[in-house]
């Protein structure tokens, strides 16, 4: 059974129609979308400030999604995919946003729509990724504009994809 508790009164709020893995852990405040999967050793820890997630939103195996004491809360849009093992921290992220595996995206970022962010990426505090851009390298730079077959084929793609297999784990 995942771990789900309060932290200082503040409970988690996960919809019916999301999927938790039974090793995953959301802690405090923490509010989930509807559709939306936490994988296999996932953390989501509300317990420093609060970590708002929008509808669609997949955090897959072994990804960290944390905050800033009193400071950075984090909020992520409608329509994003965390890659395995990234670290989201402090910072918002908006919607149709994928982050790569592997990449670390610190306080006081924002992400803004229909991006990506490269597996491995570091985005440093601070940093406003474009819309429709990809940012890759560490620190991570733009390396080019989006096309919209990128945002539909991979974006778009890997979010329904994620609704789909949440679905076996729910019979």
């Amino acid at each position: 059974m995942a771990v789900i508790k309060p932290v200082k009164g503040k409970h988690p709020q996960i919809p019916s129609d999301c999927f938790v893995a039974e090793n995953a852990t959301v802690l405090g405040d923490v509010s989930l979308g509807k559709e939306c999967s936490i994988w296999y050793n996932a953390v989501i820890r509300g317990d420093v400030h609060f970590i708002k997630i929008g509808n669609k939103v997949n955090i897959q195996d072994g990804a960290v999604i944390h905050a800033t004491y009193q400071k950075s809360p984090t909020t992520i849009g409608n329509n994003v995919s965390i890659g395995h093992n990234a670290i989201v921290h402090g910072c918002t992220i908006k919607d149709n946003v994928l982050v790569g595996m592997g990449s670390i995206i610190m306080d006081d970022c924002v992400i803004e729509s229909n991006s990506i962010i490269a597996a491995g990426a570091v985005v440093t505090k601070n940093t406003i990724v474009e819309s429709g851009s990809i940012y890759a390298g560490v620190p991570a730079k733009k390396v080019k504009d989006i096309s919209q077959e990128l945002i539909s084929g991979e974006i778009n793609r890997i979010a329904d994809n994620y609704v789909t297999y949440s679905s076996w784990f729910k019979e």
